[in-house]
């Protein structure tokens, strides 16, 4: 188990891309552990409000299991973009890519809708 919901975030770097290579990041095996359990409970979760619906569970039985999965998920966001916001942001400003900025503007405009 973790220690920490951020342990592991400092050793993420983002890797510039060139041509048509697809940008990537590459996450500490520590978040990767912590992002992939946190997905798999997320998964269990989302499969048993399927499972409610199709037993016929009281409506505000199935919502609140719905908004959990909901939390969980936006845990899971609040982390990578913890990590995005303090490496790969850095980077390419340091890197002088100033339209990162617009890009994480219309990233955190989708996280919050």
């Amino acid at each position: 188990m973790m220690n920490s919901a951020h342990e592991g975030l400092e050793e993420q770097h983002c890797h510039s891309h060139s041509g048509d290579e697809p940008r990537k990041s590459h996450h500490s095996e520590k978040l990767k552990q912590n992002l992939s359990s946190r997905l798999n409970r997320i998964e269990g979760q989302i499969r048993g409000v399927k499972a409610m619906i199709e037993k016929d569970t009281y409506c505000d039985d199935v919502l609140t299991q719905i908004a959990a999965a909901q939390s969980a998920l936006g845990s899971v966001a609040k982390l990578l973009l913890e990590g995005h916001l303090k490496s790969c942001v850095v980077e390419r400003i340091q890197a002088g890519e100033e339209e990162v900025i617009q890009e994480l503007l219309v990233t955190v405009n989708k996280l919050m809708k």
